[in-house]
């Protein structure tokens, strides 16, 4: 009788995610499932209304056994990260200790943990001591930038120029309010179950000195305890702006930088106990006065880079990720011929979808 492949649960599995996954599992020979809601569309997007991380890990588990299911992965911001890792040690399976996606996605707990280690990786910070909505504090030194304690996508973080932009930013319906706390309460409850009652609480926002440099992600993964680099990948801005106009490998930036932002990574995943899975560290490099500073990390893999890195460099982070997921050493993967030479991931202004464009290609 033929072997079973081994089950594995994705959660909130969309987008770049779903093609990656599934093109790794077919190579790797592992059969997946999935679970999870789609934050972006109705209905299924209803259910952040009723929406408790702890039970719905709790029914996972329960059903995990008669599924047969032997890992979980997620590479999913809001919400899939953490349950992935709330699963896996609950049911004793590899993955991130819960701890850790905590503190590396409360962005005011991950600043204090980089200004313990890393103090010359790190801005100056602080919380905005005003709730959502109630009156700016006067005296701020701006200019700022703001975001929130805890989000995905970059949302609602901007750079504020005075006290009327920050009043302004701060603004909030009642309808955006009921959706900003329902999106943040899920990992607020958990950051007070799991960190201490130290740890402020995530509806707040963050203000932060401005950098203005150069922007790249590396990208990586923690085995063994054992931090590994995959790459860098360049963040290219429309100019004088914010927006994203490509992300671009190989890198431009120099070698010695690029050991210097893993130095600074492995000194903040050690901290948090950062013991096993995927990260991205988002970081800024000024060419003139040669300062690192970290943007922030991100406990999963920054799924829009992966074919990149499979175009270039012949190396799969979805397969990296589901290895990782059953305990197997991401070094053992085979590593395919790449296809091109250098590639980017180009943003139009108007629409923000990304497309592929490579070239270069490879013989």
């Amino acid at each position: 009788m033929p072997i079973a492949p081994p089950r594995t649960l994705i959660l909130f599995d969309y987008d770049w995610d779903a093609i990656g996954h599934a093109a790794a599992a077919e190579a790797l020979g592992v059969q997946l499932d999935r679970d999870g809601f789609d934050l972006f569309s109705f209905p299924s997007n209803t259910r952040l209304a009723w929406f408790d991380i702890a039970r719905y890990v709790e029914r996972l588990a329960r059903r995990a056994r008669r599924k047969g299911w032997q890992a979980v992965a997620s590479q999913h911001e809001q919400f899939g990260a953490l349950a992935a890792a709330m699963l896996a040690e609950r049911m004793g399976w590899p993955g991130t200790p819960v701890d850790a996606i905590l503190a590396c996605q409360h962005k005011y707990h991950a600043r204090q943990v980089l200004q313990r280690v890393a103090p010359e990786a790190n801005p100056a910070f602080r919380l905005l001591d005003a709730a959502y909505g109630a009156p700016i504090p006067d005296g701020l030194p701006y200019p700022l930038f703001v975001k929130p304690v805890k989000a995905a996508f970059s949302v609602l973080a901007r750079r504020v120029d005075n006290r009327e932009q920050l009043h302004q930013h701060t603004r909030f319906g009642r309808w955006e309010l009921w959706v900003i706390r329902r999106l943040v309460e899920p990992f607020d409850r958990m950051v007070r179950a799991r960190l201490g009652a130290t740890v402020p609480s995530a509806h707040r926002m963050l203000l932060e000195t401005p950098v203005q440099a150069e922007q790249y992600n590396l990208d990586g993964y923690v085995f063994h305890g054992e931090v590994h680099a995959v790459g860098v990948v360049d963040a290219i801005m429309y100019p004088r702006t914010q927006a994203f106009m490509r992300h671009q490998l190989p890198t431009r930036l120099a070698p010695s930088v690029q050991a210097r932002a893993l130095d600074v990574a492995r000194r903040f995943l050690q901290a948090v106990g950062f013991s096993h899975g995927l990260f991205n560290m988002e970081f800024f490099h000024d060419a003139a006065t040669d300062r690192l500073t970290v943007i922030e990390f991100n406990p999963r893999m920054a799924s829009q880079y992966s074919d990149l890195y499979r175009r270039v460099l012949g190396v799969d982070l979805h397969a990296i990720a589901l290895a990782l997921a059953h305990g197997r050493d991401p070094a053992t993967l085979p590593v395919a011929a790449p296809s091109a030479g250098a590639a980017n991931e180009a943003r139009s202004r108007d629409d923000p979808r990304a497309r592929l464009v490579v070239w270069g290609g490879c013989s």
